[in-house]
């Protein structure tokens, strides 16, 4: 599903070269939910972006459903990032002048393989989202905007989802309800799915646990 051969990342800073992510293989199946945990600063992030398509490695390869998407150009990366990846971020990205609804919408008009109407019906009330569908972002709380977003990123039907601190926002009862539904999602629809995280609880609904520190990757 997703493979990194022999990936690096390097930065450059002044005269400095920053090694974000040393070389790195590693292979993450379908039907597995992973946590990559560590120190902020440890290269988790950089990893994360260049597994979602959004940075291109220094060097090695990095393969989402035998598509090397490596030396692809920026459209394909787009459409790749469309087709195939789901995103959970810190910031949430909701367009502020639609409401929740609208915003999925928007995401239908974008890609027309997504949820059907039940499916989407079933997720908005597992993520206790549809008593404010018809807010505007501005209306609503920073942890419902969080769940919104993590709505926005199952909705696409994505086969690899990466969430970064998806639960940074959240309450135990909210956080620990996101975990089951990304776990739901990952086993009962062949997904893969990436979480970065500090918050150790979430572990437990792991398949693999890794550690990042310094830019190394290392199996827990």
């Amino acid at each position: 599903m997703l493979e990194f051969k022999d990936v690096t990342k390097y930065f450059k800073d002044g005269n400095q070269t920053i090694e974000a992510v040393k070389p790195t293989t590693v292979n993450f199946d379908k039907n597995e939910l992973i946590a990559i945990i560590g120190p902020s600063g440890s290269g988790k992030s950089t990893f994360l972006t260049m597994a979602g398509a959004l940075q291109t490695p220094t060097s090695g390869e990095i393969i989402i459903n035998n598509k090397n998407i490596s030396q692809m150009n920026q459209k394909s990366l787009s459409n790749t990032r469309m087709q195939e990846i789901g995103f959970i971020l810190q910031a949430t990205n909701l367009v502020p002048f639609l409401t929740v609804k609208q915003q999925f919408k928007l995401l239908q008009k974008q890609k027309k393989d997504v949820l059907t109407s039940s499916e989407y019906t079933q997720l908005m009330e597992q993520l206790n989202l549809k008593v404010i569908e018809n807010k505007l972002p501005s209306e609503i709380s920073g942890g419902q905007k969080q769940r919104v977003a993590i709505a926005k990123a199952l909705y696409t039907k994505p086969s690899l989802i990466l969430a970064d601190e998806p639960t940074a926002s959240l309450d135990t009862d909210n956080a620990m309800e996101v975990m089951n539904i990304l776990k739901e999602q990952t086993v009962q629809h062949n997904k893969t799915c990436i979480v970065v995280t500090h918050d150790e609880r979430l572990t437990s609904f792991c398949d693999r646990v890794y550690h990042m520190e310094d830019g190394t990757l290392q199996l827990t």
